[in-house]
């Protein structure tokens, strides 16, 4: 193979060992996945490691352990949860089988699993979109008075999360703090009030892995579901009782709301059937009946083209909304 000369503007840099190599990227490798998938990966493969004592079975990830690992753990867990914990235990195995991969997509573990999962499959949960006026209920069931920070913060992440088409977990934190990462939470200093809305910067999404951030940017509105009032509440409460805490969101007893706190307080006004995720499926259901463009809201929602298309597969309100607004709509 002729290789072009070597350049000699090439800086002279340190020779590293192959045990540096090595180390710099099993480093790396690390760093690849968040502490919440770590944890996860672990899980499953404990579960794993399990099934192999329990039976009397290697560790080693063949085929015919894979598959059998499958049709046990599907008789107690669904299979699309089986399906994940196979990514962690290829994950965490892999360092020392290095062909755990080519089992998991051998035609005997992939037809087992798709034999699993039309056995034991499920309906999946859909959850019910927030509309219009619940959202507008839940800002109004807070006296505009209230002196109480926890309902303003409340109320304002509701409203948040529906016009900014927001996922719960990038505005609340895990309620495991192990499972935290400060990188990822809204600091104060990135807000900006507008004429008729507000920003900020979100440090980080789950499609966002390198910490590029995305601004964040909410109009106010002349309806009863304006996000705007409400956050100028919480803000001026939060200032005055926090002026020099670094977070943007924060509870009374100056700590940054849970995931567990949030679901509590939603549960008070709302039935099960609204979840976490019903704010951002009720804000892009809201966009589509207002008729703004699909390419639009898939930027809004910081969707990539792939996972929009799916998502709306999987959201029939959703789906509806765009089937009627080009029915009342022809070209």
């Amino acid at each position: 193979m002729n290789l072009p000369p070597r350049s000699t503007r090439q800086p002279i840099r340190e020779r590293w060992s192959k045990e540096r190599l090595l180390r710099e990227r099993a480093v790396a490798l690390g760093f690849a996945l968040k502490d919440t998938s770590l944890l996860t990966y672990s899980s499953a493969l404990q579960s794993y490691l399990a099934f192999c004592d329990t039976h009397s079975l290697p560790i080693e990830p063949t085929e015919d352990t894979i598959s059998f690992y499958i049709v046990y753990t599907c008789h107690y867990i669904r299979p699309t949860s089986v399906r994940n914990y196979l990514s962690g235990i290829c994950h965490q195995l892999e360092p020392f089988f290095p062909n755990v991969r080519n089992a998991r997509r051998s035609k005997l573990v992939t037809q087992t699993l798709a034999g699993c999962s039309r056995l034991r499959g499920t309906a999946p949960d859909r959850k019910t979109p927030l509309t219009r006026l619940q959202l507008a209920h839940a800002i109004h069931s807070i006296p505009v008075t209230s002196p109480d920070l926890d309902d303003l913060l409340f109320v304002t992440l509701i409203a948040t999360a529906f016009h900014g088409l927001l996922r719960l977990g990038e505005l609340v934190v895990h309620d495991n703090p192990r499972q935290r990462d400060d990188r990822a939470i809204t600091e104060r200093q990135s807000v900006r009030v507008l004429a008729n809305g507000f920003r900020f910067l979100l440090p980080t999404s789950k499609t966002d892995r390198v910490f590029n951030g995305a601004e964040i940017i909410i109009a106010g509105s002349a309806m009863d579901d304006d996000p705007l009032a409400p956050f100028l509440r919480y803000l001026h409460s939060r200032d005055h009782q926090f002026p020099f805490h670094p977070h943007l969101w924060l509870r009374a007893s100056g700590k940054p709301p849970t995931r567990t706190w949030f679901m509590c307080r939603l549960r008070t006004i709302f039935p099960a059937n609204i979840t976490g995720h019903s704010m951002r499926a009720g804000g892009a259901t809201a966009l589509a009946e207002d008729g703004v463009p699909l390419d639009y809201i898939q930027l809004l929602g910081r969707w990539t083209s792939d996972t929009f298309r799916i998502y709306i597969r999987k959201n029939p309100s959703l789906l509806c909304s765009l089937l009627f607004r080009s029915r009342d709509n022809p070209s």
